[in-house]
């Protein structure tokens, strides 16, 4: 009886499954239900007791029971047959799917391609033979879009293969072709290009800014045929179907001034292929500042506002852009670009940056995506209180001086008024001064004020800031020392500027050179840290802020392991940190310990360099010596080939502290020159000021001295108590005539 169920349950499940895919399932039935009460029958009348039991378990089971019967032997055939047929059912139906999916997705990539391939009118029979000699394939890129010219999917090699009989006869799936349009049935389709035109287009019907890319042929497998390996690796996304803006980039640079652009050139120059994106809220490519300031006011050209070149002191003519605009990619195009490229989105303004998401918000509503950033935002130029309360028409009349906005905007207007006022005295103002008082010959009268007693007065010792006011008032300017502005206002189309003392200077336009504030509005979104003393990011050793930020320049609050936290807002500490954040981002991993230096022209007759910290509040040490004609900042731009001196003031420091060995002074040769501390009245011609705190040097003006600077970063690097200072002036070789 145990055996007669266990037979039943083993069989029933197979029983109705094949009942339920069978055409014979009733017949079936029936057969194995009389067999099984024919055999129930025969044990109930032999064991008795049990016949409940088995008559509960015939009540579940549908299926026979097994014997040795002739019957038995058909029920297991026919359940057999029927467990085939259900097989070659399934197998038949999915078999099916796969065909009709296949023939589905042909038909769409087709039309999706007769959409985007929109080739024009093919060129007369007299032409085409010209056309194919200028043939170039068009550009590869890294997205999923096959190429037009392809126009089936590449699933898998055998979908691929099975497409192509479909693709040939230019069909659609039956159940696709019947919701056609009843026009597209009757359009006139051009003729499809030949092999030849599917690897390569002339550049008459590429799209306009499409890059044509050509797969060398020592490039090629062995037995590949060009096109084939052009078909195999270039996938085309049309110009016209490229987002403006790319959602994603590898590197992504926010500013676009010095320290933008040394991070750039420093990512480029350890990953070649490094796509790095630069975002910058004004309307220019990348450019250097000084030049604003200094030579552009020199230049004899009358279009310089135009052209931004510039002369310099060497008479060689430079332009203020580090590259031109052949050297950078779209934004458009960088994501597309094999060989990587530097690409730059004018006017636009980076306003969050979510440090968690790596993405940050543009001014026009994009967002980026990036996987490392650098902030380079820069400053802004501060303004006096004075002319922020008065009125639209005197701002309107003021200029913050920062951008080549500014210089253009000023050049023009000393061009048509009578008089300018420029309110400070440290390296802009000073510099402004000297250069528009170059027109005071035409007319112009230029009015420097500033609170110090003299120019520069926050940097140089007293007797030098004098020497220096000097200097300034012989070049035609009007300077008002000790002066402070307490009010202004706009009358008869002149601004009126009212004095602290109660004096009150007229002028037609009113320039502002009073620093700057660093821009640092994307801590608000970002949470990152700034500092309360100095300004700009709290960043580590290495210029990081936080994970995959990274800041560089005028916003960079920086550890000097000799000086402590700085901020530094000069050309040089732009071009180094930048360069240093930018191979940090690559993986660098090395601490900022360079001893960044500045300079400043009074024209092409003086100038001078510095480092470290110059405050004039520290105690001064200062040797001078008589200057010569090589002592200017003309004849070290001759010697150097730049005006630039950050280029050719390298990073190097002097691996000794030791004097130039001299030949003994005969009857024929002058004696040298001893270094001798300032006097009242002297012409400082050339010298050095030490700069101290606590009998170490932390800071030296090199007066007329070029080309020394890796000294002077010795002697700071190594943190040393001197003596006799005129003993380590020796090492400048100031006593050289």
């Amino acid at each position: 009886m145990y055996r007669c169920r266990a037979v039943c349950e083993r069989i029933a499940p197979v029983a109705r499954s094949s009942c339920s895919s069978s055409s014979s399932s009733s017949c079936c039935w029936r057969l194995a239900s009389r067999n099984v009460g024919r055999n129930v029958s025969s044990l109930a009348r032999r064991q008795g007791e049990g016949f409940a039991q088995l008559r509960a378990t015939r009540a579940m089971s549908t299926g026979g029971v097994p014997g040795g019967s002739l019957t038995n032997v058909l029920m297991y055939g026919t359940m057999g047959l029927s467990g085939i047929a259900s097989v070659l059912y399934a197998y038949n139906i999915l078999h099916g799917d796969a065909s009709r999916y296949r023939d589905t997705l042909t038909y769409l990539n087709k039309k999706q391609n007769e959409q985007e391939w929109k080739p024009k009118q093919w060129p007369p029979a007299e032409e085409e033979e010209g056309a194919e000699d200028e043939t170039v394939t068009e550009d590869t890129s890294e997205a999923d879009t096959e190429s037009p010219d392809e126009g089936a999917s590449t699933v898998s090699q055998a979908e691929a293969e099975d497409s192509k009989a479909d693709e040939a006869t230019d069909t659609k799936p039956p159940a696709l072709e019947a919701e056609a349009p009843a026009t597209e049935a009757s359009a006139v389709e051009p003729e499809a290009p030949s092999t030849q035109e599917k690897v390569a287009v002339t550049q008459e019907e590429a799209p306009a800014g499409e890059e044509a890319s050509v797969v060398p042929e020592d490039k090629l497998e062995e037995g590949q045929a060009p096109e084939e390996a052009t078909e195999s690796a270039v996938k085309v996304v049309p110009v016209h179907l490229r987002p403006a803006i790319p959602e994603h980039v590898t590197y992504l640079l926010i500013g676009g001034g010095t320290a933008a652009f040394a991070a750039a050139r420093a990512i480029r120059a350890k990953e070649p292929a490094a796509q790095v994106l630069i975002v910058t809220e004004e309307l220019e490519l990348p450019y250097m500042r000084p030049p604003l300031s200094k030579e552009l006011w020199f230049s004899s050209d009358s279009n310089v506002a135009d052209t931004l070149k510039f002369k310099q002191w060497n008479d060689k003519e430079r332009s203020i852009y580090f590259q031109p605009a052949s050297f950078y990619v779209t934004a458009r195009d960088l994501p597309y670009q094999d060989g990587g490229g530097v690409a730059v989105l004018k006017g636009t303004k980076v306003l969050k940056l979510n440090i968690r998401e790596n993405k940050v918000k543009l001014s026009n509503g994009n967002e980026i995506k990036y996987d490392k950033c650098l902030i380079a935002t820069g400053g802004t130029p501060r303004n006096i209180s004075a002319v922020q309360k008065a009125g639209e028409d005197v701002q309107k009349k003021t200029t913050l001086f920062r951008k080549i906005e500014d210089f253009k905007a000023l050049e023009k207007v000393s061009r048509e008024v009578k008089s300018i006022a420029i309110v400070g005295g440290g390296f802009l103002g000073s510099e402004l001064a000297c250069a528009l008082g170059r027109k005071v010959k035409d007319g112009l009268e230029v009015i420097q004020l500033y609170p110090e007693k003299g120019n520069m007065g926050k940097v140089l010792p007293e007797y030098l800031s004098n020497w220096t006011t000097q200097k300034v008032r012989n070049e035609g300017v009007k300077v008002m020392p000790e002066t402070v502005v307490r009010s202004a206002r706009s009358e008869d189309g002149r601004v009126h500027l009212k004095l602290a003392d109660g004096q009150t200077v007229t002028t037609d336009h009113v320039v502002v050179a009073v620093g700057l504030e660093p821009n640092v509005d994307l801590a608000k979104t970002s949470a990152l840290e700034v500092d309360p003393d100095f300004g700009g990011f709290r960043v580590n050793a290495e210029l990081q802020a936080c994970s995959n930020v990274w800041v560089a320049g005028d916003a960079a609050c920086f550890y000097d392991i000799k000086l402590g936290r700085r901020r530094v807002e000069h050309h040089d500490h732009a071009v180094v940190s930048g360069r240093l954040a930018g191979e940090n981002m690559t993986g660098g991993a090395k601490p900022y310990w360079h001893q960044s230096m500045f300079w400043s022209d009074l024209g092409p007759e003086v100038g001078y360099e510095a480092i470290g910290i110059v405050d004039s509040s520290l105690p001064t040490v200062g040797v001078f010596a008589k200057a010569s004609a090589k002592d200017t900042p003309k004849a070290a731009s001759e010697a150097s080939g730049t005006n630039i001196r950050s280029e050719s003031e390298t990073e190097a420091v002097a691996t000794s502290l030791k004097p130039t060995a001299t030949a003994a002074p005969s009857a024929a040769t002058p004696k040298p020159a001893v270094p001798q501390p300032p006097q009242a009245g002297d012409d400082y011609g050339k010298g050095v000021v030490f700069y101290l705190r606590g009998d170490v040097v932390v800071g030296i003006v090199l007066w007329n001295i070029f080309n020394r600077m890796p000294i002077a970063r010795k002697i700071i690097k190594d943190g040393q108590v001197h003596e006799d200072l005129n003993e380590v002036a020796k090492l400048f070789n100031i006593h050289e005539e």
